[in-house]
């Protein structure tokens, strides 16, 4: 989270929602509202709410609730919270109605998927801290107690006990740094997190005492006689998970949620108007009469004054709208177009969304679109909603036809949300969509691509605005609807809106663009034109041999078959091998085999890397290792890919997805063509199945070494920059350095050893794991790692430097000015610190492969269309293009194609691009 600005000597009041939510349940009367539904929880937290805003004077606040689903906590042990009882059904009838209420009272209500409010807290009340500011922690919960310092203080609301620094020891008997100690001791049966059997907190503060700290106690386990010493004993392997569980983490990633303290957490004041409908909806009386007397007084000093105000909205309640004012229009007559269309015409920019019947962008069919020229103006032209009350409306075909040559004119300059989309839709009306000046999706992953890019997510963040989401309208689930089902009202605020909202946000995130050098040149010269030549290879698609896949689909059941009838005879009698609690019964009870490594609970794993090792020296894994690859090929691709065949292409037409991966990398789905196994004749068979029509062949073109390339120009080393200039194998010039011997002298065995070490520090690899991929010791690891460094000290240099720059800059660039965001590098738990520090170092070579190979594809489909080539880019894989191209180009494209590849920048090394030909994908490796 950014850091704060001038907030030293202010207040943030963080309130513990999830702790006061079951409070309130249980401390009130079962009241019931008008409708019979009960009210009690909803009526306690309000009055907590409102007290604590009474009687604390804070500049900025909020209350934070858990989110559903689970935690990081429970990957780390899968028995936490196992036991809690699911909530009461009268408290979860109250859920929805108490986050309304929250955020009426002017409270910013928080909850963070995948993290729970204890951490959210904690890491606020850190960020808090660190700038000087007052902390103020509401809550019940005794685990909080750890945050308390000279500036974070607990209070119980319901108790009217306050905690600092003594408060905690006269309450626990150990002082806030030892409660993470003490509460490792007793254990937390709520949380499911054991402790020492028959320890209680007096036992607990006896030890700490005693001892000082829960690793004093550890050492001296041995010394403490009695049952409690025995129980201590048989705890000690669990304890360090213990300390893990109950650890409120003070560094989560919560910049999806909170740009900073001073931009997202200002305390608000309350909306009249939202507690009204809420006060009667639930029948509080005393309440509302209040609030009614509030709204009224309100509007006749707003009357008296002569000042208007939108609809609904007081003086003193800042309007939560779009734009002062909300014109959206609703196009349903020829008059009304034709203005839109003169209005578009004249437009320096517009902002253009469709809405269809289809998230395929290949099956998809136009319902109505979006236009907007100004903030807060927007319209919703209707042309294809249907059912027994569908409006009147424009016809279609008509419609399309009259506002073509607006949409194909590259004069008439269009803004979009992610308008590969759109271009895809209109493409299915025979309409080639130009003029895409600006696209939102690519102007946020520029900026900031660690963050979420989807429009409500952008309009929160930037806008702060709450937009209509699709399921408001749509409904959700079995129940959804398509979109030409939607009521016309609904449809048409929902679909001006998002025309409204995206013109918005380009006039906020663009000029956050435009004065960076690097970020312009990505944003114009790469991300832009990457997403026309993407849609062009999605239209493309490729063409699959679905009846080779058949065949091979068949041939793997059978092998299926066998691997079972092998592993039931090597495991001594049937099991289910998806089973890991039969696995490992198998593995450690009736074969006795080695333990590899345990899960959090203490049970013997039998994950992925532990049936790898295993592997090596016994049948049983390995043949449950090629059970679960064979499997994972049927299921994803052998069976999966005929049944997505286009019906009307006869091909299959992935999806890449530009805004995903931190890097700049593009991600393929539906389906995933980037994931293809390669290391086993089964998943290389696969690709056989891609193939080229007749009278045409596959090319494949990919970049040589290419991180190993870009690491040499980034990091300047003078060993690495003259083996690539005098086009040397780097791996035996690595091992022929590291070995001290001439590269004649360097055997097989030592140019793998090379191989994995370039590679490996290219990732951040330590010598532990050198140690562990070459199965040798970790002295012998580093010995290489440090001989590697002396011989190129340019890239020990440029690690060090990199890692240091992004701890200032808290991000890292591509040669070409991509920004890679690392939250974490100054924060986060050690192991997410130390990923983000390795990612400091790879990222630079991932994201300037990423725009080289994006540029790369620009320059060809540029060439391409030039010269009026029948040839087709069908696929992108990474560092390497495949394209579909006639016998009679075949010629001329393997000569341009690497000189295309290779000419799209100048590096201090030669970039080098190795093509390949055949009548399938395989065959052209």
């Amino acid at each position: 989270m950014p850091a704060e600005r001038n907030l030293k000597g202010k207040t943030l009041v963080l309130v513990d929602g999830s702790s006061y939510l079951y409070r309130a349940y249980h401390a009130m009367p079962d009241l019931r509202g008008p409708d019979g539904e009960p009210t009690g929880a909803i009526y306690g937290l309000i009055n907590m709410l409102r007290r604590m805003r009474k009687e604390v004077t804070a500049e900025y606040s909020a209350c934070v609730f858990d989110a559903k689903g689970k935690t990081f906590r429970d990957d780390w042990y899968p028995e936490y919270k196992a036991h809690r009882p699911s909530m009461p059904e009268d408290l979860a009838k109250q859920v929805e109605p108490i986050h309304f209420a929250v955020r009426a009272l002017g409270w910013p209500l928080l909850m963070v998927d995948g993290v729970e409010a204890d951490d959210v807290i904690g890491t606020l009340a850190a960020a808090a801290e660190r700038e000087g500011m007052n902390v103020l922690v509401s809550t019940g919960d005794k685990d909080l107690a750890q945050l308390v310092s000279d500036h974070v203080t607990l209070v119980n609301t319901m108790t009217n006990e306050t905690l600092d620094r003594e408060g905690v020891i006269a309450k626990f008997g150990v002082p806030p740094e030892r409660i993470v100690d003490y509460l490792s001791l007793i254990g937390d049966t709520v949380d499911n997190v054991p402790g020492v059997e028959k320890c209680g907190p007096k036992t607990a503060v006896k030890w700490l005492t005693q001892y000082e700290t829960l690793d004093g106690v550890v050492e001296h386990a041995g010394e403490i006689k009695g049952v409690v010493g025995e129980n201590l004993r048989r705890a000690l392997d669990f304890l360090p998970m213990a300390r893990k569980l109950v650890t409120v983490e003070r560094a989560c990633d919560l910049t999806e949620h909170v740009v900073s303290i001073e931009e997202t957490l200002p305390a608000r004041s309350e909306s009249p108007l939202e507690l009204r409908d809420l006060f009667m909806r639930h029948g509080f009386k005393t309440w509302l009469r209040e609030v009614e007397a509030l709204i009224e007084g309100a509007q006749e000093a707003q009357s008296e004054a002569g000042e208007t105000q939108p609809s609904g909205v007081l003086a003193a309640e800042p309007a939560p709208t779009i734009a002062p004012e909300r014109r959206y229009e609703t196009v349903q007559t020829w008059e009304q177009f034709d203005a839109w269309l003169a209005k578009i015409d004249a437009a320096p920019l517009t902002s253009f969304d469709t809405e269809t019947t289809s998230l395929d962008p290949m099956q998809a069919k136009i319902v109505g679109f979006s236009l907007a020229v100004e903030a807060g103006c927007a319209a919703y032209v209707p042309v294809a909603h249907r059912g027994p009350d569908a409006p009147e409306q424009l016809p279609r075909d008509e419609v399309l036809a009259k506002l073509k040559p607006w949409l194909e004119s590259e004069d008439k300059k269009k803004v979009g949300q992610h308008l590969k989309y759109d271009e895809q839709v209109l493409a299915n009306h025979g309409i080639a969509l130009n003029g895409v000046e600006h696209d939102t999706l690519l102007q946020s992953y520029v900026l900031e691509s660690h963050r979420p890019h989807d429009m409500d997510s952008l309009a929160s963040r930037h806008l702060g605005v709450k937009t209509i989401k699709y399921e408001d309208v749509a409904g959700k689930g079995a129940q959804q609807i398509g979109f030409d089902e939607v009521p016309l009202d609904k449809a048409s605020e929902y679909a001006a809106e998002d025309a409204d909202v995206t013109l918005q946000l380009h006039q906020t995130l663009f000029p956050q663009i435009a004065p960076e050098a690097g970020l312009l040149h990505v944003y114009r010269d790469i991300e832009l034109p990457t997403a026309r030549v993407l849609r062009k290879m999605e239209r493309n698609g490729v063409l699959i041999d679905t009846e080779r896949l058949r065949r091979q689909s068949s041939e793997i059941a059978t092998r299926l078959i066998e691997l079972e009838t092998e592993a039931y005879t090597l495991a001594e009698g049937e099991f289910n091998l998806g089973s890991p609690k039969q696995i490992g019964q198998i593995f450690f009870e009736r074969l006795q085999l080695p333990v590899i490594k345990k899960t959090p609970s203490g049970a013997p794993s039998t994950d992925e890397e532990v049936l790898q090792k295993l592997a090596e020296d016994y049948p049983l894994p390995k043949v449950l290792l090629e059970h679960r690859g064979l499997s994972k090929l049927k299921s994803t691709y052998t069976d999966k890919l005929p049944r997505m065949v286009n019906p009307e292409t006869g091909r299959v037409h992935t999806n890449y997805a530009q805004a995903v991966a931190v890097t700049g990398r593009l991600a393929s789905n539906d389906p995933n063509l980037q994931n293809i196994p390669v290391r086993t004749a089964e998943g290389r068979r696969i690709r056989e199945a891609f193939i080229a029509p007749e009278g045409s062949k596959i090319v494949s073109a990919d970049y040589s070494q290419i991180e190993l390339r870009i690491m040499a120009h980034i990091s300047g080393d003078e060993s690495l920059l003259r083996a690539f200039a005098h086009g040397e194998d780097i791996h035996r010039a690595t091992a022929a350095e590291v070995f001290s011997v001439t590269p004649l002298e360097v055997t097989s065995d030592q140019r793998r050893i090379a191989k994995v070490i370039n590679f490996g520090l290219i990732y951040g690899m330590s010598s532990f794991g050198l140690a562990s991929n070459l199965g040798i010791t970790r002295d012998a690891a580093k010995l290489y790692i440090d001989r590697y460094f002396t011989r190129y000290p340019g890239v020990a240099e440029y690690m060090n430097d990199t890692r240091s720059t992004a701890k200032i800059k808290g991000y890292v660039e591509t040669v070409f000015g991509r920004r890679l965001w690392l939250p974490e590098i100054n924060g986060g738990n050690g192991p997410r610190r130390q990923a983000a520090e390795r990612a400091a170092i790879n990222a630079p070579m991932q994201g300037t492969a990423a725009d080289l190979i994006k540029m790369s594809m620009i320059a060809v489909q540029g060439w391409l269309e030039r010269e009026h080539a029948k040839s087709r880019m069908v696929m992108q894989v990474h560092d390497e293009l495949v394209l579909e191209v006639p016998d009679d180009e075949l010629a001329v494209v393997r000569e341009k194609l690497p000189q295309l590849m290779c000419g799209v920048a100048a590096l201090k090394v030669p970039l080098v691009a190795e093509t390949g030909v055949g009548a399938n994908w395989e065959e052209a490796h």
